[in-house]
């Protein structure tokens, strides 16, 4: 039997992915975290087969528990469980080490067999994903800089508060600009702001 851990805030989630997983004869609940903290703890302890991590959970994040588990086994099997299929959020998963990033939408009878199939050692991406992440691989990432000078202007800031913010001139968040417009093919500053958010480079 494959076991199985599931990491993940929403207790209703949690049942709903235990009771499908029980019905298959091929799998086993062996344990189950609400936060990425206790996660770490119960990969640990019970060392499961495959873990289904949220993306978004209190304190630590899945991202973060997902590299930490694979520090204590760098053969540890860890799908990304979430709600939003942002190719930057796909990238920083995989990154970290993610065998798989499944959406929680997924089709029950999708789930058992993609469980399965990185259990046997595929990495595999929903359709839905791994076409977000191959159509915009051909963009060049922001920087932090960027996303930080972006996250500003979402927020209703003109350039010449977000230079006060972040002190600098304000000449020099026009050029920020400028490159973030092009990095993003964005027509303009509302237009980034929506595309950023849609790749996930920080969450809604």
């Amino acid at each position: 039997m494959i076991s199985v851990m599931i990491a993940d805030d929403h207790p209703l989630l949690r049942s709903g992915i235990a009771a499908v997983l029980s019905a298959d004869a091929r799998f086993m609940i062996v344990a189950e975290a609400n936060d990425g903290a206790t996660a770490i703890e119960q990969y640990q302890r019970f060392r499961p087969d495959v873990t289904l991590m949220d993306l978004q959970m209190p304190g630590l994040n899945g991202v973060d528990a997902t590299t930490a588990i694979r520090a204590v086994n760098p053969d540890a099997r860890i799908i990304i469980l979430t709600t939003f299929g942002g190719d930057v959020q796909v990238a920083r998963g995989l990154r970290a080490g993610a065998c798989g990033y499944m959406l929680k939408n997924m089709a029950r009878t999708e789930l058992s067999d993609y469980i399965h199939a990185v259990y046997t050692g595929q990495r595999a991406l929903p359709p839905q994903v791994a076409s977000s992440l191959i159509n915009n691989f051909q963009h060049d990432a922001l920087s932090k800089r960027e996303i930080e000078v972006l996250r500003f202007v979402a927020d209703g800031n003109s350039n010449q508060r977000v230079g006060e913010h972040l002190g600098l001139s304000e000449d020099t968040i026009k050029a920020h600009m400028k490159t973030i417009l092009q990095k993003l093919n964005a027509r303009d500053r509302t237009h980034a702001v929506t595309i950023a958010l849609r790749r996930g480079y920080w969450e809604h």
